[in-house]
């Protein structure tokens, strides 16, 4: 049973790690392992509206996700595509907006203008949005609003001596999205992998044995009891 608090879980970020060992263990191709990954994601966003969250950001592929074998590679694009056109109505029906985080444009062109296309068809949607994390890294990501920064000065638009970290955050991918209340990651590592590192400074961290592939209810259960029954001190203490 989900505690009740005055504080709110509003935006769930989520690690989908162990689709791979899950085919293996099941003597199948890494890539049969994605497609029971996508069904776990298919089940998460008919679960969070029940959680009362409004933000969902699920890393689906990392900048150093390039160097898994082509074939691979090329699987999880086209799986990609085969989700937007699949789960179209599933987002449509819960009122999903979907958003897209990372070096998008480097994305194969199909793959690109099929998450395009649905962010544009989802646009309006007022029921909670689903944050794709696509070709990123959380290094790159500062890297990258470091640059805008740099290029704000040249130009005249920022004076660095007003730069904080509140003017600092307006420069990442998704400045108007809160940062995570919660991060959970599946099959057991204890590492954030390159995600959201300036985002998750102060999030509360839920890590499951549990491959991706079999997150059900009952863990995401487990996960929000985790995040109610905490104090969350920011550096403070509990009065």
């Amino acid at each position: 049973m989900v505690l009740k608090s005055e504080r709110k879980l509003r935006h769930l970020a989520v690690i989908m790690d162990g689709n791979g060992r899950w085919a293996k263990q099941r003597g199948l191709e890494r890539l049969e392992g994605h497609k029971a990954g996508a069904d776990a994601v298919r089940r998460l966003l008919e679960m969070i509206g029940d959680f009362g969250i409004e933000y969902l950001t699920l890393y689906a592929f990392s900048t150093e996700n390039w160097k898994r074998p082509q074939e691979e590679v090329d699987g999880l694009m086209e799986l990609l595509k085969e989700f937007l056109h699949l789960h179209h109505e599933d987002l449509m029906k819960n009122r999903l907006r979907l958003r897209a985080i990372g070096r998008i444009e480097q994305l194969p062109p199909a793959t690109n203008q099929a998450l395009q296309d649905e962010m544009i068809a989802t646009a309006n949607n007022t029921g909670g949005t689903l944050v794709l994390a696509l070709n990123y890294g959380g290094r790159a990501e500062i890297v990258d609003a470091a640059q805008k920064i740099a290029r704000a000065a040249v130009d005249g638009k920022l004076n660095l001596s007003e730069l904080d970290e509140n003017r600092f955050s307006e420069y990442l991918y998704a400045p108007d999205i809160p940062d995570p209340d919660l991060m959970i990651r599946t099959s057991g590592e204890m590492r954030l992998s390159n995600f959201l590192l300036w985002q998750l400074s102060y999030s509360e961290l839920y890590i499951t044995d549990k491959l991706w592939p079999d997150f059900d209810r009952e863990e995401m259960t487990r996960a929000v009891d985790s995040f109610y029954h905490r104090e969350r001190r920011y550096g403070g203490t509990v009065s």
